[in-house]
């Protein structure tokens, strides 16, 4: 499945030496996609959800919710050297690539990665947990995404990247506008006040998960308020969640503060 450009059509890519190409890095239930459909509803912007995401479900042999019709869906994008070679693609002036971290296992190379800016969203690991466990219950600590974004973090790092700008989703919840417009700012991109909303319903972007994953995201209309209750982690998922906190700790000590 290709990237599906949002807004007016093009007619012919974009050189690569005018598209910012953008990966936002994630673990899951994080308010990802409601952030892919901010940039998508941006004339300017081409999204791609979750690029490694079928690769990674037949490569593991993970059993996730819609599993076969994933993997039916989004044939043509099984070859690894095929779908990273399109992940530096210019169809249109900003690339915005949503990736789940813990896809981006050691057998995929990291050539495409290079001419990226990378950004990272995180969220409370209480709130991600009990979210995730709704969907996949024996959910583990590398489920979370949240190792491998540390390891990616200090690669990046080690590989002459920019501190890559870290944001957390309650602060985007709570104020969207600011939280986006610094990380425009950060990716060296223009804000564009069509990212605060955008019309509901489901996306041609949208990958073949999206009916087993994205039942709030496709009913919302823009960023609702950030969650004022307490999460209830479940009991499987409380001997990980010590660890996960460690992690995100790490991460938010990088994040942008409203």
């Amino acid at each position: 499945m290709r990237p599906v450009l949002a807004g007016s059509e093009r007619t012919s890519p974009v050189p690569a030496t005018a598209c910012v190409r953008i990966a936002m890095w994630s673990g899951p239930r994080t308010v990802s996609t409601a952030l892919m459909r901010a940039w998508e509803n941006r004339s300017d912007c081409t999204v791609w959800d979750e690029p490694l995401y079928p690769w990674w479900l037949w490569h593991t042999g993970m059993e996730h919710p819609g599993r076969e019709d994933v993997l039916l869906h989004h044939a043509d994008d099984l070859n690894l050297a095929t779908l990273t070679a399109r992940l530096v693609e210019s169809p249109s002036p900003i690339v915005y690539q949503k990736h789940m971290s813990h896809h981006l296992l050691p057998e995929v190379p990291r050539e495409w990665m290079e001419e990226a800016r990378h950004a990272f969203l995180i969220r409370n690991p209480s709130r991600m947990l009990a979210s995730l466990a709704a969907k996949v219950p024996n959910a583990t600590l590398q489920d979370t995404g949240l190792p491998q974004q540390v390891e990616l973090l200090r690669w990046l790092d080690a590989h002459g990247h920019p501190s890559p700008v870290v944001i957390d989703s309650d602060d985007v919840l709570a104020s969207p506008r600011s939280i986006l417009s610094s990380l425009c700012k950060s990716l060296m991109v223009s804000f564009d006040e069509a990212m605060l909303s955008w019309p509901a319903g489901s996306r041609q972007t949208d990958g073949a998960w999206a009916p087993y994953w994205y039942d709030s995201v496709v009913a919302s209309t823009g960023f609702g308020p950030p969650a004022n209750t307490v999460a209830t982690v479940p009991e499987r998922q409380q001997a990980i969640l010590p660890a996960c906190e460690d992690l995100y700790d790490e991460l938010a000590a990088l994040r942008l503060r409203l």
